[in-house]
């Protein structure tokens, strides 16, 4: 029941009893007003019936006096009491006025006709004496006679006050048990009204509202703080404390939903922050090491706790290899064919799990369904990688969606900055490569040359150069033209591209003439792999048109760090041996000797 209500009743019952308790009040006061009535009723009652006895016993005494004295006075006065008397219906209709009853009345009737009567006997005792007998009117007026007429007089009269003495007690005794009564009723009722007033201070100031209020008070000044900590107290009850409270839960529900979107709002931020840095590390980055860094340190941070691994095409071997995992993912090995995910087979990401029922990618361990997601890294329509995450139990969908966006950011930005990396290795490769055999050209082999020999200096390990030089090239321009020669360069620059396991090894400086640079190989290793590429040339059959060109041979210059000498002269070295090869008759193998070494430095 609301407050109001509950009010509204309280204040009508206290109404209420308040004008019950006030009418009681009255009816005991008027009660009371009876009770004074009937007593002064009695006293007016005692005092006419006193006068009319009174005037029995003087009118007796006047005549009296009279028959004993003679004197004319007392006749005098005896005529003057009897003329002042009135007939005994006027004396009881005035007694009738002031309420006495019929019994009364009649009690009061015959003793007046008594008295009439005694008057009849005083008037003959009056004559008596007037005529000089004494002696009958002493007879009379004192005889037994007239003496018990008196008395009957009296004796009338005592009995009507005797009626009315009852009558005035028991009205009295019945107004004073009303009057007690009434005056109860009206205790009762105040106490019921004071009662009613103490329930409604404890039970519903106290109780239902200000015990309540403070408890919503301290609520509402935590959460006046932005405490939404603290929990509003339930009031079940359809009032209007009951209505605060759900107005306080749902501001307090509005201040943790706010929050909530201020803590996402922060977090957005931070990420998208994340992101950009992100962004502009991957564009500083000069090679995929860098990118692969760059991933490995902030994926964890723009997706906490979503485990993952970056995948590159490998093209030679055409498999999907890992680059770099994080947070130790359990599902996904570290290489597979790019058949093999569904997200590389269509070009979109992929969620076997989910809202929508999906196949599981065959990379997954065991082909099983568990909660990953698979976004492809895609330049120019071709996929180059794939960026592979495995989702927390402990998340929500919200918030699975909200951090599968921020993935679908990230692998934008590494396919953006992968696809950058191949133009700038593809721009690269055109610069520092022969475009005909597909051989590193004279710039690149000075970069890396510097580079291999401060690395075999520094670490005195054995560095390898064999020169090379096509036998008698222009034989096959003059005989079979420029197009025929281009196919024993791209046949032999194949050969040398196979030579060494590592790549960025074999160079062509121009012309007919190669290096083969061999780190890490001592005289006799270099001599043996020498054998072999030279084996491999002569086995060479290159066809033109249709038409075999005819046998391919190769003069060769062999220098080794440090047995020849100095790391950064053993080109020269090396070439002063092949000199000596194309003069010795060329199709042969000449080591550097002291001699070349000595013609080099002098």
């Amino acid at each position: 029941m609301r407050l109001a209500t509950i009010t509204n009743y309280a204040y009508g019952a206290t109404v209420a009893l308040t004008l019950v308790s006030g009418a009681v009040m009255l009816m005991a006061s008027s009660i009371e007003e009876k009770e004074r009535a009937a007593v002064e009723q009695r006293a007016v009652f005692d005092q006419m019936t006193s006068t009319l006895e009174e005037d029995s016993y003087r009118l007796t005494e006047h005549a009296r006096a009279f028959a004993i004295t003679g004197d004319p006075s007392h006749i005098i006065a005896y005529r003057r009491e009897k003329a002042a008397l009135r007939s005994v219906e006027r004396r009881i209709a005035h007694l009738h006025d002031q309420g006495a009853s019929i019994a009364e009345l009649a009690a009061l009737r015959e003793g007046l006709h008594w008295a009439d009567a005694l008057i009849d006997e005083q008037e003959a005792a009056i004559k008596a004496a007037e005529s000089r007998d004494q002696g009958t009117a002493r007879k009379i007026l004192f005889g037994d006679e007239y003496g018990r007429e008196l008395d009957r007089v009296a004796a009338q009269i005592g009995k009507f006050q005797y009626m009315l003495d009852q009558r005035t007690e028991n009205t009295v005794r019945q107004a004073t048990e009303a009057a007690r009564q009434w005056r109860l009723m009206s205790e009762i009722m105040l106490g019921a009204t004071a009662l009613l007033f103490l329930c409604v201070l404890y039970f519903i100031l106290k109780q239902r509202i200000l015990r309540p209020v403070v408890r919503l008070s301290d609520v509402v000044t935590r959460l006046a703080a932005q405490d939404y900590a603290a929990v509003p107290p339930d009031f079940p009850q359809v009032d209007e404390i009951g209505d605060m409270a759900q107005a306080i839960r749902i501001f307090r529900e509005n201040g943790l939903e706010r929050q909530r979107l201020e803590q996402e709002r922060d977090a957005d931020r931070i990420t998208r922050d994340q992101l950009s840095r992100m962004t502009q590390r991957l564009q500083g980055c000069d090679n995929i090491s860098d990118l692969v860094e760059v991933v490995r340190r902030f994926a964890p941070e723009i997706a906490p706790g979503f485990a993952g691994r970056l995948y590159m095409h490998d093209t030679r071997r055409n498999v999907m290899a890992q680059a770099c995992d994080w947070l130790s993912p359990r599902q996904s090995g570290e290489e597979f064919a790019p058949t093999a995910c569904w997200a590389l087979r269509r070009g979109q990401t992929h969620k076997p799990t989910g809202e929508m029922v999906d196949i599981p990618c065959e990379h997954l361990a065991g082909n099983i369904v568990a909660s990953t997601i698979c976004i492809p890294l895609t330049a120019q329509g071709e996929s180059i990688g794939l960026l592979y995450v495995e989702q927390p139990d402990d998340r929500t969908a919200e918030q699975i969606s909200r951090t599968e966006r921020y993935l679908e950011m990230l692998a934008e930005n590494i396919s953006l900055a992968l696809a950058n990396l191949r133009l700038r290795d593809a721009l690269r490769q055109m610069a520092m490569a022969d475009p005909l055999t597909g051989l590193a050209n004279r710039r690149r082999f000075d970069t890396v040359f510097r580079e291999r020999v401060i690395h075999a200096e520094n670490a005195m390990a054995p560095l390898a150069c064999l020169m090379v030089d096509i036998d008698h090239f222009k034989r096959f321009n003059d005989s079979h033209g420029h197009d025929a020669g281009d196919a024993v360069l791209r046949a032999v620059g194949a050969v040398l591209n196979e030579a060494l396991r590592e790549k960025d090894c074999a160079f062509r400086l121009g012309g007919e003439e190669f290096v083969l640079l061999m780190p890490g190989f001592a005289q006799d290793q270099a001599i043996d792999r020498a054998i072999q590429v030279q084996q491999k040339l002569q086995d060479l059959r290159v066809e033109h048109r249709g038409e075999e060109l005819g046998p391919i041979t190769a003069s060769f210059g062999l220098a080794v760090f440090p047995d020849h000498g100095r790391a950064e002269t053993l080109v020269r070295t090396a070439d002063a041996a092949l000199l000596r090869a194309k003069s010795q008759g060329r199709n042969q193998i000449v080591i550097a000797t002291v001699r070349d070494v000595a013609s080099h430095s002098a």
